[in-house]
């Protein structure tokens, strides 16, 4: 691999992402506010920059996995942001869940520098990112998506080039509607099967491959089951993707019941002190309202 690659975001995601880029081939430039999150991909053979405009400068193709919109606005559109630094003809990924309408004004800044903006938010458990078998939904510019498909396909799987700028996150508005309300029904799947005195493990083997069956349902009851809500997505980021979804449908005059109903049980969960647990502890808050009753 000849292109260099600026990476922004070693989270729970991210990192696993930066190391499966390394792993095939590609040269890799790493920046993150707390430099110790990066240790071990340095110690990996990643390269540090003190910030985002030595990172821009020095990259091929910048790709930024943060936390919230504002954050990627600043990355990309703050006086020391990629597009005031970053050179011309390089590639820009933003694979942050965010707004669909900064997803346009960045590409629409990025072509008056000559820079190609992608918005590719990511679908799939940390499991999956280990893996580097992510699903990407790609929004841009199809005339410069082979120049970054590689990068794509050392992450993910499953990549599909939805339309353009925007697109990448008008999908991942669809993914996380769907989530949300399925797990609502998961949730209340397992209390239900405890409450009638099954064994929810077993259970499970019958309905995660009938009907029933989904990510969340095979992935996700299990940990539950056990106890584990270690986080492969924190619920305050999930909050923050039903905001947004919830956002992009009252433009659109389009009714979500299902997702509100969703994010209003995640802030009651967020309330209770569970922003750091992974997306499955909603059913810790079904757990107290059932014992409740």
């Amino acid at each position: 691999m000849n292109k260099t690659i600026g990476f922004i975001g070693t989270g729970v995601m991210g990192k696993s992402m930066a190391r499966n880029l390394m792993k095939t081939g590609f040269s890799v430039n790493v920046y993150t506010r707390t430099k110790a999150k990066a240790e071990d991909l340095i110690a990996e053979g990643a390269s540090w920059k003190d910030d985002v405009a030595q990172l821009a400068e020095s990259s091929d193709i910048m790709i930024t996995i943060v936390g919230y919109p504002s954050d990627v606005e600043e990355v990309y559109l703050g006086d020391n942001g990629i597009i005031q630094h970053a050179k011309s003809g390089s590639h820009l990924i933003d694979m942050t869940t965010s707004s669909p309408q900064l997803a346009q004004q960045i590409s629409d800044t990025a072509k008056e520098h000559n820079l190609h903006a992608f918005d590719a938010p990511v679908s799939g458990s940390d499991i999956y990112a280990e893996q580097g078998k992510l699903t990407i939904m790609v929004g841009g510019d199809k005339k410069y998506f082979k120049d970054v498909l590689p990068a794509f396909e050392a992450m993910g799987q499953n990549v599909v080039l939805q339309g353009p700028a925007g697109s990448g996150q008008h999908t991942k508005m669809c993914n996380q509607i769907a989530i949300a309300s399925t797990m609502m029904g998961v949730v209340e799947a397992i209390t239900y099967a405890e409450k009638a005195g099954l064994d929810p493990k077993t259970v499970l083997e019958s309905i995660q491959y009938g009907a029933a069956g989904s990510f969340s349902l095979s992935n996700l009851a299990p940990r539950m089951i056990d106890g584990n809500f270690e986080p492969g997505f924190y619920v305050k980021h999930f909050i923050k993707d039903m905001n947004l979804a919830i956002d992009s449908a009252d433009k659109m005059e389009l009714p979500v019941p299902g997702l509100k109903l969703a994010k209003d049980l995640y802030d009651r969960l967020s309330e209770a002190g569970g922003d750091n647990d992974g997306t499955h502890a909603l059913y810790k808050y079904y757990k107290m309202m059932a014992k409740e009753q």
